[in-house]
């Protein structure tokens, strides 16, 4: 099945919710990067936030970065989604192996540890928006809801899941947003306080056989309305060999003449897919003189 994005609404039009199940665009990552369980859970996480964020945006062609920066032994973590939910993510120390946590889990916020999240949006405007919250554990879903909260204004609740299983390949993964909208009471809140708390972790539900818009109603419980939009997303890669191209003529006349001077081809690796580019000599020297 198809990795899925959905968007819902209560009935009372007060609370929206995004879900997203997202198995194998997790699994894409872990193979492309060769991560250990723990890095699956860091990056998993990461790209899951970002695909749903990205979905959020108003315009396909808009973008959002997410940037872990922390000093935990996997060092910095990216997600990059565009705007039909299409992520792709790459982390610094992808071999990094922990021990399961205190319950029982893998240790996210130990690997991550203590630092900044960061949320680039490119909304199509001269400068992007960049806000940045401190990292309230590390677990990445408490540090979303931090950052909504902070710097959109975005009062809600994120959850986000990646389970591995024993052969290391990913069993399930997502996760939702849920925010309240304007004019939402007291009543709503402790309504959807009350529904959340109730709500099993996401990968039990994702792994039970829940589908996305069924995460949504229990998400919701009573109040659910209906689906209003249902997308598929997945682990998308932009590298092409016109960008490696691009790229290497935006490095300027004199870096380009040091590498033809140094007599072999020059190898370009995208940081995500680790897919290698091989650049000729003779294409060096053409470049110099475009």
């Amino acid at each position: 099945m198809n990795d899925r994005i959905i968007h819902a609404l209560s009935g009372d039009g007060m609370v929206r919710i995004t879900v997203a199940d997202m198995k194998n665009a997790v699994e894409q990552a872990r193979r492309y990067h060769g991560l250990t369980p723990t890095t699956t859970a860091v990056l998993g996480r990461l790209l899951v936030a970002a695909s749903i964020m990205g979905a959020d945006l108003k315009d396909d062609q808009f973008s959002v970065t997410l940037r872990l920066s922390g000093d935990g032994p996997c060092g910095a973590v990216i997600a990059v989604s565009d705007g039909e939910g299409y992520c792709r993510g790459c982390i610094q120390r992808g071999d990094v192996e922990l021990p399961l946590n205190a319950k029982g889990k893998l240790d996210v916020g130990g690997a991550v540890g203590a630092g900044t999240l960061t949320v680039i949006k490119d909304l199509g405007m001269k400068e992007p928006y960049i806000g940045m919250v401190d990292l309230v554990s590390g677990e990445i879903a408490e540090d979303i809801t931090q950052y909504l909260y902070h710097s959109e204004q975005q009062p809600g609740v994120c959850a986000l899941g990646v389970l591995v299983d024993r052969d290391r390949t990913v069993r399930a993964a997502g996760g939702f947003i849920l925010s309240l909208l304007p004019g939402a009471d007291e009543e709503v809140v402790a309504r959807v306080e009350k529904d959340i708390a109730a709500l099993p972790p996401v990968t039990q539900m994702l792994d039970s056989g829940m589908s996305a818009e069924d995460i949504a109603a229990a998400a919701l419980k009573g109040s659910f309305g209906s689906v209003v939009k249902v997308r598929e997303t997945g682990y998308r890669c932009r590298c092409s060999e016109t960008r490696v191209r691009e790229m290497l003529i935006s490095l300027g006349r004199s870096e380009l003449e040091q590498l033809a001077a140094e007599g072999k081809e020059a190898e370009v690796a995208c940081h995500f897919c680790d897919k290698v580019y091989h650049v000729s000599i003779d294409d060096v020297l053409a470049m110099i003189q475009e």
